[in-house]
Order: C-alpha cells, then sequence, then structure tokens
C-alpha cells in the first residue's frame, strides 16, 4: 500500500516535470515568432536562403521558427568620395573635395545585388566621380570657381545616373573645396598678380587721364573768366575815363579862356600819359603839344 502511494506521486511529479518543459518550450518557441523592426529598418524574413517577405513599417510581426530576418539599416548615410583630379575645359587640373548622402529605399534589390555598404559606397563613388569628371570637363575653371554657390553641385546631382538598379538613391551631393594642385598654385597667383597690377595700372592711367582733362578745362575756364573780367574792367574804366573827360570838356567850354585851359590841360595829361614808362616822342609845329611846350620852355627862361 505505501508502495503504490509512492509510485503515484513519482509519476505525479514526472507528469508536472513534462508538463512544464513543454510549457517552457512552447513559451520559447512562441516568442520566436515574434519580431522587431525599428525606426529606419527594413527587415528582409528568409527562408531556405529565399526572401518571402519585406517589413518596412516599424513595430512587431510574426514569423515562424524556421524563417530568419536580416535587418538593414535605411536611414540617410553620408559618404565622403576621396580627393580626385579633375581637368576643365581650359586644360585646368583641380583637386575637387566633395561628398554625397545616399540611402537605401528597395531593401531586397540592395541585399540581392550589393549586400553591404563597402559594395554600395563602390558603386557610389564610381558613379558621382564620372559624373563629375563629365561636368567639370565641359565647363570652364572661372565657371567652375563661379560654381561653388551651389549650382555647380546641383548640374552634377543632376547628372549622376540612377541607382535604383542597386535599390539606394542619392539625395544630396556637394563639393566642400576646389583647389589647384600644389605645383600649379604658384603659376596661377603670378598670373594673378599680373592680371590685377594690369588693371590697377589701367585704371591708374584712365584716371591720370581723366585728372589732366579736368584741370586742362578748369585752367581755360580760369583763363577765359580772367580774360572777359579784364576786358570788361578795360571797357568799364575807358567808359569811366571818357565820361570823366566829357565831363571836363563841358566845364571848361563855357568861356574861351576856360576852353583854352582845357586844350592846355589835355596837352598835359596826353604828354605825360605818353612818357610814363620813359622814351621820346616826336611832334610837330602843328601839334598842340608844340606850343604847350614853347610856351613852358618861354616861361621858364
Amino acid at each position: 500500500m505505501e508502495k503504490t502511494k509512492k509510485e503515484k506521486s513519482g509519476k505525479s511529479y514526472i507528469f508536472w516535470a513534462v508538463v512544464l518543459v513543454i510549457y517552457t518550450l512552447g513559451s520559447i518557441i512562441f516568442f520566436m515568432c515574434f519580431s522587431v523592426n525599428e525606426v529606419y529598418r527594413s527587415t528582409l524574413v528568409r527562408q531556405f536562403g529565399e526572401t518571402v517577405r519585406v517589413v518596412n513599417q516599424p513595430g512587431v510581426f510574426f514569423t515562424n521558427p524556421i524563417q530568419d530576418e536580416i535587418s538593414i539599416y535605411t536611414g540617410e548615410r553620408m559618404y565622403d568620395i576621396p580627393v580626385t583630379n579633375v581637368t576643365t575645359s581650359d586644360k585646368k587640373t583641380m583637386e575637387a573635395d566633395a561628398y554625397v548622402t545616399w540611402r537605401i529605399t528597395d531593401a531586397q534589390t540592395y541585399y540581392r545585388q550589393l549586400s553591404s555598404v563597402e559594395s554600395a559606397t563602390g558603386r557610389l563613388s564610381s558613379n558621382v566621380y564620372s559624373s563629375m569628371k563629365k561636368i567639370i570637363s565641359s565647363t570652364k575653371q572661372d565657371d567652375v570657381i563661379a560654381g561653388k554657390d551651389g549650382t555647380l553641385s546641383q548640374s552634377i546631382l543632376d547628372s549622376i545616373t540612377s541607382l535604383n538598379t542597386y535599390g539606394i538613391t542619392i539625395t544630396s551631393f556637394d563639393i566642400k573645396g576646389l583647389d589647384l594642385p600644389d605645383k600649379n598654385k604658384e603659376s596661377v597667383y603670378q598670373r594673378m598678380i599680373s592680371e590685377r597690377t594690369a588693371i590697377a595700372d589701367k585704371e591708374r592711367a584712365a584716371g591720370e587721364k581723366l585728372f589732366n582733362e579736368s584741370k586742362a578745362d578748369t585752367d581755360r575756364t580760369v583763363r577765359e573768366t580772367k580774360s572777359n573780367a579784364e576786358l570788361e574792367a578795360a571797357t568799364i574804366a575807358a567808359d569811366a575815363e571818357s565820361q570823366y573827360y566829357e565831363t571836363l570838356r563841358q566845364a571848361y567850354s563855357s568861356t574861351s579862356e576856360k576852353e583854352e585851359f582845357y586844350r592846355y590841360w589835355l596837352g598835359l595829361e596826353t604828354l605825360k600819359e605818353s612818357l610814363k614808362n620813359g622814351g621820346t616822342i616826336q611832334i610837330t609845329e602843328s601839334d598842340p603839344l608844340y606850343q604847350i611846350l614853347i610856351n613852358k620852355a618861354g616861361t621858364n627862361d
């Protein structure tokens, strides 16, 4: 009797142990059937080496235990392109330093065609370099430098061949720097100095020419103004002197004695003006000055 109780107790333990194991294994298998797809990731659900489903939306999804998952980051990435030499249309060599940003837009195609970031960046580098070389080789150096405001980068981005066949998309492209090779910098600097010097000399010559023309115009205006002023002054003086003598004549013409005195005085004034700066004067006996001088000489005797 006692033995039977022990056998029943042992069987009960075994039963509950089996139930516990089955429950544990079931729980593990159950939870293995659920996976989580995170933000900015896509999950490839594969079975026997084939992709049977692609989960793009973040959240929990169901799989069966014989399936495996490959999670792929689909957010934006940046690839810094190695510095490369490019030649402009006017045969000038430049060093271009650029970068691209890209993202995976078709995880299944990306995994099937490339399967790794290294393979993707290799395709990117080749494609972008080809487009950059094509655009810059058809553009003059001055225009390349002027295009650093963004227009050159946009032209290169527009010319990049679509990479949709690899499941990736380039979202932006930009040139960080355009520089000359060290061996070319000195010659370019010297050429720039020569060009700036030539421009400065040209501007200086134009300034000097303008100054000389302005000075000549000013001097001519001064001479004309001075000449006109002197002519006007002489005219006014002559008019005043004429009026002065006319006033004297009228004053001394009222009697014969006054008129004779006026002629005598006028002759002396004329003689004084004639001999003001030295020299000699020739007069005839019929000249009124002759009579004045004779009379003056007789008075001195």
